[in-house]
């Protein structure tokens, strides 16, 4: 993580001459001063520091201000530099500037603006601690009601009723129109390299134009009970797909992920596609985790430890990823049971997903939006079963062949930068590369 020069931080300049040591000078309170001369015992303001920091347009400009720079900047060691040899030094870990002098001098102190990555955003500026903005730190060792059920993967996961987790990713319109909004799952560190990655999901359904209607597992529009959705989309516009209708497998279904149309074709074809290139390439090629749970009476971390266990339907993938993608796209994947299971607020982290059609749980489930609506996350019962969501809330098993509304969901490539937006709908977080 880059060295953030923040308002408040107490980031002292220090200034001296050169004998038999160095004699460090302390300014007050942060305001800049000349550098000292040894013969009038003072320091010389014709011989000033100056700061140099970059604006907007990308260019370094001279500060007029005797006070050191706000939030945003960094400190820039190869361009800051003396004219008569003095050096500076900077203390990352104090975040101090040294500068150590033998004659009077003229020393230029260099800033970049500071523009942190999404992730970097996130967890300096909205968690803060467990349940604070709706984020908790899966790290097994909370001190929150079921602490003990979470996911102990150290994701930082969104919970409860509707926490601001909105990004406008797909649009640069002022306003982001509802087709372009997405909600963050959480952030996720699969592999344990220390770097996250933010996840989304698309926070309304999809329509035949997103996802393309060329696979065996378009069906058509949305046919069941609509009375409990909460998104804004003409109902009667919501497609529905078969997770996988393999006419070759037992029944003309199959939980084998990696044969999936809806996977292949409508989701990692076409919604890139429909999302564009420029966006497509913030966009990291992920790893989908595909073990298998017998039955819906599990509760949000057994789903998640079964998703990640090896056990899988004959001959069927439990990873499927870049590596074993036989030259598909694995971009775009859809919820994991888990994933539902976590959204809601803890309080129900120990009830089984099965009854999750509590009203007092689903109105505190940000993920809930009330129809019928397929997860990644196979059955182990039968190599024909999925789990996914019912119009009121629970989740339970249906064969791959039903035919059901599905929401995208992908990962962030780690390094995309935060722009603007504080997560609310009307003010959603904008991000670039």
């Amino acid at each position: 993580m880059k060295n953030i020069i923040k308002f408040g931080v107490p980031i002292i300049l220090l200034l001296g001459i050169y004998i038999s040591g160095i004699y460090l000078f302390d300014s007050p309170s942060g305001v800049v001063v000349g550098l000292y001369n040894s013969d009038k015992k003072e320091f010389d303001s014709s011989n000033t520091l100056a700061i140099m920091y970059e604006n907007d347009n990308g260019e370094y400009v001279e500060s007029t201000s005797s006070n050191w720079l706000g939030d945003g900047y960094t400190f820039n060691a190869a361009l800051s530099k003396c004219k008569n040899g003095s050096k500076i030094y900077y203390d990352s870990a104090t975040n101090k500037v040294m500068v150590e002098a033998n004659t009077n001098d003229r020393c230029y102190v260099y800033f970049d603006a500071y523009s942190p990555n999404f992730v970097e955003y996130l967890l300096e500026n909205v968690y803060v601690s467990d349940g604070v903005n709706g984020l908790y730190y899966h790290d097994g060792v909370g001190t929150y009601t079921n602490a003990n059920q979470e996911a102990g993967d150290n994701s930082y996961r969104y919970s409860g009723a509707n926490p601001n987790n909105y990004v406008c990713f797909g649009s640069d319109a002022a306003i982001c129109p509802d087709e372009y909004l997405y909600r963050i799952v959480g952030l996720f560190d699969d592999d344990k390299d220390g770097v996250y990655n933010v996840k989304l999901i698309k926070a309304d359904y999809t329509t035949s134009a997103m996802l393309g209607t060329n696979s065996r597992d378009y069906y058509g529009s949305y046919e069941y009970d609509t009375s409990y959705y909460r998104g804004s989309l003409d109902t009667s516009t919501i497609a529905t797909y078969r997770w996988n209708y393999d006419t070759s497998a037992r029944e003309g279904s199959s939980n084998n992920w990696t044969t999936s149309e809806l996977n292949k074709i409508n989701l990692n074809t076409n919604y890139l596609n429909y999302l564009g290139n420029s966006w497509v390439s913030m966009i990291e090629d992920a790893i989908w985790y595909l073990g298998k749970i017998a039955s819906y009476s599990n509760t949000a971390k057994n789903f998640y430890t079964g998703e990640r266990n090896n056990v899988g339907n004959g001959s069927n993938s439990t990873i499927y990823g870049p590596e074993n993608a036989n030259g598909n796209s694995t971009k775009i994947g859809l919820m994991y049971s888990s994933d539902y299971g976590y959204a809601a607020y803890p309080d129900a982290w120990t009830t089984n997903l099965y009854n999750y059609n509590s009203t007092t749980i689903v109105q505190n489930n940000w993920l809930y939006m009330g129809l019928y609506e397929w997860t990644i996350t196979p059955s182990s019962r039968f190599s024909t079963d999925v789990f996914h969501l019912v119009f009121n809330g629970n989740l339970t098993i249906s064969s791959a062949d039903y035919y059901y509304s599905v929401r995208p969901v992908f990962y962030l490539k780690s390094n995309i930068s935060y722009v603007s937006g504080d997560g609310t709908k009307d003010s959603p977080f904008r991000v670039g590369v």
